[in-house]
């Protein structure tokens, strides 16, 4: 039921709500989620300021179009950052500190591609965790990340790379029509991919701090930040696809 109207929330807010609207969601879920962030903080004894957060946060969320390629430079150094702690994480609280407690908002794809761009990515993350977990229930065998989510498993992600990838090749023909339908299959597998490392990151934070959801707003389905999860990274990296090539 949670999901059913998280969907409707997000297919009338990508597609019919105006800009002034859209920005107010957009800063709101991603305040919400710092705050999240910020209770996984203090469970491993990092105390963070809200109000600071949430601010900053406000500021990132509002500077979508930065220009000189600052935001380029921005994706990068913030993923290569998770990328590097997500990899080097051995167990222990420490690893949101080690990535210095940063969140990855990027919000300007509505802008540059439209509604359909927007959802399009949020389709393919969709389809591609859905089939992760139905892939992994019926044929998984060999675990993807044990340390980090025991439950994640290579035949898993197979799945989500599949049908991923499918979906926004597929549908990409009508809602990003100019882009060739090779590039269409790379980009596919690379937010496939995004969306897995992102899934995996957050469940490293999770389990440092030793709690199971980021949080118990939304019935069945833990907080925000577990609901964006897969985003964090692959939302970036189509933003600059989408501005830059």
């Amino acid at each position: 039921m949670s999901g059913a109207v998280l969907i409707a929330i997000a297919i009338g807010v990508v597609w019919f709500a105006p800009p002034l609207l859209f920005f107010a969601v957009a800063i709101a879920v991603a305040v919400m989620a710092v705050n999240e962030l910020i209770v996984i903080a203090r469970a491993t004894r990092l105390q963070l300021s809200m109000t600071a957060a949430a601010f900053a946060t406000s500021l990132v969320v509002g500077s979508s179009r930065i220009p000189h390629a600052l935001d380029l430079f921005l994706v990068t150094a913030l993923i290569g950052a998770a990328a590097l702690t997500l990899g080097a994480w051995q167990g222990g609280p420490d690893a949101l500190a080690t990535v210095s407690a940063s969140l990855f908002p990027a919000l300007g794809i509505r802008a540059l591609g439209g509604p359909p761009a927007l959802f399009l990515l949020m389709l393919t993350i969709i389809v591609s965790d859905s089939m992760q977990y139905y892939t992994g229930r019926l044929f998984g065998r060999r675990p993807l990340a044990p340390l980090v989510s025991p439950k994640k498993t290579v035949e898993g992600a197979m799945g989500g790379f599949v049908f991923g990838t499918a979906l926004f090749t597929i549908v990409g023909a009508w809602w990003l029509p100019a882009v060739p339908v090779g590039f269409r299959v790379l980009v596919g597998v690379t937010l496939v991919a995004l969306g897995i490392a992102g899934d995996l990151f957050e469940s490293m934070l999770k389990r440092s701090a030793n709690v199971k959801d980021s949080s118990s707003l939304i019935p069945g389905h833990g907080g925000i930040l577990d609901r964006i999860d897969a985003l964090l990274f692959a939302a970036p990296v189509y933003y600059i696809v989408l501005r830059y090539v």
